[in-house]
């Protein structure tokens, strides 16, 4: 069995030791998406020289996975910079020509996106009819005005009353529904028209939040989430083309993949002076998935130890490399710390982070591509969104399993055709995207395209020459789409999330230490709580820092929050060592 024993690099590596005696710190950042990359970048370009990056999947770009296929890039992940004023992620791509194919159709301005403000949202119902265009606008002004009351509670400090559970899905319910029925001039069927588009609408929002459902979406700190101001834009050569921009100021031996990390093992130099008591590797469920080693030459066994050295964090990677660091940034989703952070972490997080993780939320939300060999579909139609009419008076967004086709809110058309073909883009969120996510792509378009024909009454569409789609519940490495403000959560747990440990005197210390240890790991069973004890030295500040969309409080949800996230925790350790790179070698 291997032994995970860290090797001296005396012999391997003088030029770290030789930074180390000058105090050249050592950052490890765990995680190649969006946040990753930019702490990385703005460590590098701010004279750090000892920065590695560790990747678990494949490939950098985190929740960016634009997929080529034939000369159209299709986005599984991330798909729209939204707002430009102030955003770095549109300056980035603008600078470098990434919006000169982007079409006026594809510049939205809507707070939905679609792939094309052109055209109209055709509003069909399950038993074939198209919903009237006035009938569409009419509900559609008055859902709008109902949204808007919900931004007013967080920004006008609003008391949220018993009736709405402090729910944003039961209080626009509630409102739109007694507003329907109270419409003197509306007949008792376009009221039910109207009443059965609610859960259409919501559905959607479930999709927009990446919640199970907008039900669950705190209504007291709905109104904190901040939109950029301008249009939203598509990249037409791909998301990912702003990753690999972020990627060309980083050497290429500093970013690691297919490097997944089991546990980070921070305060070490209190202690542990030389290092951690090393236990076989491969002993214990670890739940991970187990990497292939790095990139970086050494064998896996390998680690970077000098034994005169007193490193306050300890990175216990899958394939059995330890990385001794003087400081870690953590870039994993929400979704990995919710599954994982019991075992992720030793010791283990302070009470406060852990119920930060609890309270705040995150789900799944799906894309489905469906390519046919011709539009079946009108020039002036934009999406196609499906309205059941036996949920009028539903108050629920969740289905029983063999019902999940049943979240599916509608399918938008990618725009242009010259450059897409014909495609549609299907959404779907919650826990029936992740029953969607189990079944194989025959069953999925075979489900899809019988949707299609009832909702347009078209029996004769065909079914479509290919299927493409999203799995980010059940991806080990994100489990999850993206974060937020669940009911009971407010934006202080996103700052608890982002708070750096160890935290400082005046902080809380507690931690949960009745959270049951994973077998197999390193150390003692029993989770030890964090320490000011004199006697034990004073810790060495900022040695897990915390960063990824969902530690930003107003950005939450988006890739300019991922990025800036990364940047903010760089700027802490460059603030940290500002004297040290001054004063220069």
């Amino acid at each position: 069995m291997q032994s995970c024993e860290p090797s001296g690099d005396s012999a391997d590596d003088p030029l770290s030791r030789g930074l180390r005696r000058r105090g050249q710190p050592r950052v490890v950042v765990i995680g190649a998406g969006l946040a990753g990359l930019a702490a990385a970048r703005a460590l590098l370009e701010q004279g750090f020289t000892d920065v590695t990056v560790l990747e678990a999947s494949r490939h950098i770009g985190g929740r960016v996975q634009s997929v080529r296929l034939g000369h159209a890039t299709f986005e599984l992940g991330a798909t729209w910079i939204h707002g430009s004023h102030g955003n770095p992620i549109y300056h980035l791509a603008e600078a470098n020509g990434l919006l000169e194919e982007t079409t006026d159709g594809e510049r939205s301005v809507g707070r939905i996106s679609l792939y094309s403000k052109n055209g109209v949202a055709c509003y069909l119902t399950n038993r074939g009819r198209r919903i009237p265009k006035d009938v569409v606008e009419e509900f559609s002004d008055l859902y709008n005005e109902v949204y808007n009351l919900t931004q007013e509670f967080f920004r006008h400090g609003k008391p949220v009353n018993a009736e709405s559970q402090n729910s944003v899905g039961v209080f626009t319910r509630e409102k739109v529904r007694n507003r329907i029925r109270d419409d003197p001039d509306d007949t008792e069927a376009t009221k039910r028209l109207k009443l059965a588009m609610i859960q259409q609408y919501l559905k959607v929002e479930s999709c927009e939040s990446s919640s199970h459902s907008i039900d669950e979406v705190s209504l007291s700190a709905f109104g904190e989430w901040t939109e950029i101001p301008g249009a939203h834009h598509i990249i037409p050569s791909g998301f990912m083309r702003v990753v690999e921009l972020l990627a060309e100021g980083i050497p290429p031996h500093v970013i690691q993949l297919g490097k997944p990390v089991r546990c980070i093992h921070w305060d070490q130099a209190s202690a542990h002076p030389r290092g951690p008591e090393i236990q076989p590797c491969g002993e214990g469920d670890h739940n991970h998935d187990t990497g292939e080693g790095s990139q970086s030459g050494e064998s896996p066994q390998q680690g970077r130890w000098d034994e005169d050295d007193q490193w306050p964090v300890v990175v216990e990677c899958e394939d059995c490399e330890v990385i001794p660091a003087d400081h870690v940034i953590v870039t994993v989703s929400l979704g990995v710390l919710k599954r994982q952070y019991t075992s992720f972490f030793r010791p283990c997080l302070p009470t406060e982070k852990v119920a930060a993780i609890h309270r705040l939320g995150i789900g799944t939300t799906d894309k489905i591509f469906l390519e046919f060999e011709e539009p079946f579909w009108g020039p002036e139609c934009n999406s196609l969104q499906f309205v059941w009419e036996d949920e009028a008076e539903s108050c629920t967004l969740t289905y029983p399993p063999e019902l999940w086709y049943r979240k599916i809110c509608g399918f938008d058309v990618l725009y242009p055709p010259e450059r897409y073909g014909h495609v549609l883009s299907g959404w779907i969120c919650g826990e029936e995207a992740l029953v969607m996510e189990k079944c194989d792509d025959e069953a999925v378009a075979e489900i899809c395209t019988e949707m299609l024909r009832q909702f347009t009454g078209n029996p004769n569409i065909p079914k479509p020459r290919r299927i493409l789609r999203s799995a980010w519940g059940s991806n080990p490495y994100f489990r999850g789409s993206y974060s937020y403000t669940q009911v009971g959560s407010s934006g202080a747990d996103v700052e608890k999330l982002a708070k750096p440990l160890p935290y400082t005197e005046s902080s809380k210390t507690a931690h949960g230490s009745s959270t049951k240890q994973q077998p197999g790991h390193l150390f003692s069973s029993k989770c030890p709580e964090q320490s000011l004890d004199p006697s034990r030295g004073s810790m060495k500040p900022m040695q897990v820092l915390f960063s990824g969309e969902a530690t930003h409080r107003k950005y939450y949800s988006t890739t300019h929050g991922a990025l800036l996230s990364g940047q903010r925790e760089a700027a802490r350790l460059i603030e940290m060592y500002r004297d040290l790179f001054q004063q220069g070698p």
